[in-house]
């Protein structure tokens, strides 16, 4: 299964804030991600945050088609919710008010991936 991760730039200092933000989290209403179809386009399986200094990083495991995975995310009250309690906090503002500045934000926040290994991608022992 992929990751993502998205990073945040932040002003440094607030890392209890900011943990108090993540921990009222309101989970997704479905991990089940769907197209503008309507169609399955893919699942969000998990999310972590991690923060240093200055950096916040959001960690998605998920399947199927990033940008819908995305595009789902930008829909979601808890996310929307997270974007809103964290602009204070921010360095760099970012557009998140709409589903397509949300989509536009995520990808420019998007790290490259280097390596991905899970034991899930070893085969089955004989």
């Amino acid at each position: 299964m992929p990751f993502a991760a998205i990073t945040y730039d932040i002003k440094p200092g607030y890392e209890k804030e900011l943990a108090e933000v993540f921990g009222d989290f309101k989970r997704v209403r479905s991990s089940n991600v769907r197209d503008e179809r309507g169609e399955a386009a893919g699942t969000i399986l998990a999310t972590a945050v991690f923060l240093r200094d200055d950096t916040l990083v959001r960690v998605i495991e998920y399947t199927g088609d990033l940008d819908a995975v995305a595009r789902h995310m930008a829909t979601q009250p808890g996310v929307r919710e997270v974007e809103a309690k964290l602009k204070p906090y921010l360095t760099r503002p970012r557009d998140t008010d709409t589903v397509e500045g949300f989509v536009a934000t995520f990808r420019r926040s998007l790290l490259n991936t280097v390596a991905q290994i899970s034991i899930r991608d070893l085969p089955a022992p004989a």
